[in-house]
Parts: structure tokens; sequence; C-alpha cells
């Protein structure tokens, strides 16, 4: 029965071919963007060696060697600052016995559905020059919130959610058997904490500081709107490749802000792979106990994070229906009507969503099949290695340097793929790759948990793989590929580092014209573009949680029955 794991037999061609395929589709769209930003800082129009010796001088130019200091202090300040703060509401969420987890932990997921530019506009109605309590931030020593004050606290705002889920994930298990022993000795609390807890979460607080560290460097749209004179690398870039054309100079600095991406991927990498599970088969799960005061304590905590992001929510909507921010607060719809009408970009709106949408179905066909033919398939090893290297390679990647690398390879008059520079499918693929990896991650923990059994069968009746893939393994996947389809569309929404050199005027999007009307001195109507994708964003969210209501019902309808 099993010797369909040595031999595909009449399967193994199509096995094989759709390997070709997926592996032409990384190289064209992921490994050649990133090798002709290499060839584009190391040749240009004199010879390499010459090019070298340029490169080699820009490195050590004071103005480099700056923005890569207040890149690093940025990232390295946030993640100081974020860790403590995810952790204890992390920390409220799976020890306490506090009411409307549920709710709480939703307030705190809202960054995820809204760009990133949204708490850098907020911060500037709260404490910018006009702001309503610019005093404040005065009082507490800052000049100003252009800088990296404003950076910094933009960036605690935006990246909250994502480094709390990995916190959540490494808090909510546990053995409990370790503090009945630990309450049998009479250990106290604070000596547990630090001799069980902790140790037991190390790896999830170094994975959670890697995120951070890594999501803030390679930021590009907050620097950009409250940075004001304190550069940074990703500035840096849009400044050299926009402002002054110089692509050389641009590709080096890509390349730069490449390689601490990449270096917290690799360390992240080694770390998971020293990382033991924290449940053993006889374990039994850590339940918390009611403690008033603790649960008090963690409670207000919780509120006051939640009532600081709600308030960074409520200025953003608030002052986008301000008719003139600080001389006319009367309430109007005048910045929605200067952004769709005046303006005219009601259709980068619809480029948006023509961009999610597009990004949603073939994202989700990409992974889906990449992901079952690596893990339910046998044969060509070596291309199946290949192909496991480029699925990683793109986490490591920061969006900034993956769009640029689209524009010196697609626009090449010599490239035969040339006619799709600056079309919305170019956009589509490109942020396909963008955002690849942590789906197609998703999607091979759904499909190992599904038993080799089913294609044991299958192949003994000799019934073609994508058959049982289709009537089988397709059905039981479906609450996945829904989670995976509807982080892509979020992302697609709310993206701008990976196409902001990439769109034309006819495929402009939503989120690049946020930094066009901050630009352009319309923060109003920066403000109600903004707050216009994260309404999207949340309703989109709630009809997905209405369809996988629906599709739990018509094809899980197993999991509650299989035992009865």
């Amino acid at each position: 029965m099993y010797n369909y794991l040595r031999r595909f037999n009449s399967n193994y061609g199509l096995v094989f071919f759709v390997l070709i395929i997926i592996l032409l589709f990384f190289c064209c769209f992921l490994v050649a963007p990133l090798m002709a930003i290499l060839s584009q800082a190391f040749t240009e129009d004199n010879t390499a060696s010459s090019n070298f010796i340029t490169v080699i001088n820009y490195l050590k130019s004071p103005y480099l060697l700056r923005s890569l200091g207040n890149s690093l202090f940025v990232a390295i300040m946030v993640t100081v600052i974020i860790i403590p703060l995810a952790f204890i509401f992390a920390y409220a969420l799976t020890r306490s016995c506090i009411r409307y987890k549920a709710i709480l932990r939703s307030i705190t997921l809202l960054p995820l559905l809204a760009p990133s530019l949204l708490s850098a506009i907020s911060l500037i109605y709260w404490f910018g020059n006009q702001g309503v309590i610019k005093k404040f931030w005065e009082f507490l020593g800052f000049d100003s919130i252009y800088g990296a004050s404003g950076i910094i606290l933009a960036e605690c705002f935006a990246i909250f959610p994502h480094v709390l889920m990995v916190l959540v994930t490494a808090l909510s298990l546990a053995d409990s058997r370790l503090y009945e022993a630990a309450d049998t000795m009479g250990t106290s609390t604070v000596r547990k904490f630090f001799t069980i807890t902790l140790p037991s979460v190390k790896y999830g607080l170094i994975s959670a500081s890697l995120v951070s560290f890594t999501l803030v460097i390679t930021d590009f749209g907050v620097p950009k709107i409250v940075g004001g004179d304190f550069d940074v690398l990703a500035t840096d870039i849009f400044r050299l490749i926009i402002g002054q054309q110089d692509f050389q100079q641009g590709s080096v600095v890509a390349l730069i802000l490449l390689f601490p991406a990449l270096l917290t991927f690799v360390v992240d990498f080694f770390i998971r792979r020293k990382q033991t599970a924290s449940l053993s088969a006889r374990a039994v799960v850590l339940e918390p106990k009611p403690n008033r005061n603790f649960d008090w304590g963690m409670m207000t905590y919780c509120l006051i994070i939640c009532s600081l992001m709600l308030a960074m929510f409520g200025m953003a909507v608030y002052a986008s229906f301000i008719s003139f921010w600080p001389y006319n607060l009367t309430i109007s719809l005048l910045n929605y009507k200067s952004v769709l009408i005046d303006s005219e970009l009601g259709g980068a709106i619809v480029n948006s969503l023509l961009l999610a949408l597009g990004t949603t179905v073939i994202g989700t066909v990409i992974v889906f099949l990449a992901a079952y033919i690596l893990e339910k398939t046998k044969g060509a090893n070596f291309l199946r290695a290949i192909m496991s290297l480029f699925i990683v390679l793109p986490m490591a990647v920061p969006g900034l340097v993956l769009g640029l690398g689209y524009v010196f390879f697609f626009n090449a008059p010599s490239n035969p793929l040339n006619s799709l520079y600056q079309t919305m499918s170019l956009l589509i693929l490109c942020t396909v790759i963008h955002f690849y990896t942590t789906s197609h991650m998703t999607m091979v923990t759904a499909l190992k948990s599904i038993d080799w059994e089913f294609e044991a069968v299958a192949a003994s009746l000799k019934v073609p793989f994508y058959k049982t893939m289709w009537r089988v393994t397709l059905p039981i996947c479906l609450p996945t590929l829904l989670d995976i389809s509807r982080y892509f569309f979020i992302n697609a929404m709310t993206t701008i580092s990976a196409v902001v050199f990439l769109y034309s005027p006819e495929t402009q999007l939503a989120s690049v014209s946020i930094l066009n009307l901050d630009d352009a001195g319309d923060l109003g109507g920066a403000t109600a573009m903004a707050v216009m994708i994260t309404v999207i964003s949340i309703v989109v969210t709630g009809i997905y949680l209405l369809i996988s209501q629906l599709v739990h019902q018509r094809t899980q309808r197993w999991r509650s029955t299989q035992h009865s």
C-alpha cells in the first residue's frame, strides 16, 4: 500500500510539473529582483572595480552611518519598550481571571486593520505643532513629535498586536504541575515567576523581540510621516530613488537594510530549532485561579492600554470629520469630499480593492498548491529543498527592498517581462511574494494535522493525488484557507513599502495616496483615506467571520461527530 511513497507512477509527472512552475514563479518574482539589486549596487556605467570602490566610500560616509545608527536606535528602543508592555498584557489574558478577554484582545488587534501611517497621523493631531495636548508632550521634555520620539511612539502602537500574538502563544501553554510543586514547597509568587514562567517563555520573548526589531527597522510609513529631519535607512532609500534618482546608492542602502532583517531571521530560525515542547503528553494545562487584587490590577492595566489604542483611533476618526484643523472644528464631510471628488482618489480605493482581491485569490491558490505538493507528495527531493529555501526567504526581505528589486528587474528594456512593469498584475504578484511565508507556514501546519492514510488509501485505489486533494484535503482545510485569504486581503489593503515604487497614475493605491496627500499638505485628506482603509478592513473581517461560521457548519461537522 505504501509503495507510492517511493514512486509516483503516473502522478510523478504532474507533481514534477507543478514543482517546476512554482519554482519559476519564485525565481522570477523573488530571486531575480534581489539579484537585480545586487547587480545595480556594483555595476553601473563604469567598471565593476570602480563601482566597488564607490560603494565602499559610500558605506563610510557619515550620512549613511548616521541613518544606520538612527535606525538601530529606534528599533532597539521600541523593542525595549514594547516587550514589557505586551508581555504584561499577554500575561493578563492568559494567567488571570479578568472578564471580557475577547473584547480586550479584539481592541489590541485594531492596528492590524489600519495602515501604519494612521498611528503617525493620529500623533500629529495629539502632539503636533497644533496638537490638542502639545504642551503635555513638551512637559515630558520633548521639543517636537517630529523625530525619534514620534517614530518610537507611533511604532509602539503599530507593532503592539504583532508582538502580543507571539507572547500570548508562548504564555498560553504551561504545565500546572510545576506550579503545584512550587506551591507545595512554599515558593513565593515572585520566585515562581522568575524560575518557572520566564524560563518557559524565553524563546517566545526572543522571537517577539526579533519580530519587533525587524518590523521597526524596515518600516517606511511612520518615519516618512513623523520622522522630520531624523533620517533612517528606509526613508533614505525613498529619498535616493524618488528624490535624487540615484539608483546605485539607493540599492546599496537597500542591501544594508536587508542585512539586519536577514540576520534576525537567521537568529530566530536557529532559536526555534532549539525550542522544546512546553507540554508533555502527561502535562496538565495551567488554568488561572481567581485572585481579586491581582485580577483587578491586570484589568486596570489592560483598560489603560486599550484606552490608549482607542484614543489613537478615535482621534483619527474625529479629525477626519473636522472641516479645517484647528481653525474650523465644525463636523463635516469636507475631507472625504476632498479625497473622493476633488482629488479624484476614489479610483485609488478601487485599485486597492482590486489589489486585495487579486492577491487573495492568487496568493491563496499558490500557497495551497505549494504546501500540498511539499507535504503530501514525494519525489524530486532536490527541487523540494530549493523550493523550501525560496518559501522562507520573503520573510527576511523588507517590503521596500523587494519593491526596489522589482523596479530594477522589470523596468529593464531587455527583460521579456518588462510589459508587467507598473501594471496591477505586477503589484498583485509583488504583494503575494511579500506576505507569502507566513501564509505558507499556516497552511503547512494545517496539512501536517491530516494523517497520511488518506493519501495511502487513495494511492492503493489508484486515485490521482489531485482528486484526493480536491475531495478530502481541501474541504478539511477550508477554515485555514479562509484565514490565509483574509491575511492576504488585509495586508494588501494596508501595504505601502512593497508597492511605493511600483504604482503608476492608473494603478495608484489608497495606502500610497496617504503619503502623497501628506506631502501635499492635506493632512485631513490623508486622515480620511486612512480611516476609509481601516473601515474597509473591519467590514471585510466581519464578512470573513460570517463566512467562517457557515463553512464550519457545512464542512467541519465531522469534528464534533467523529467520536459519537
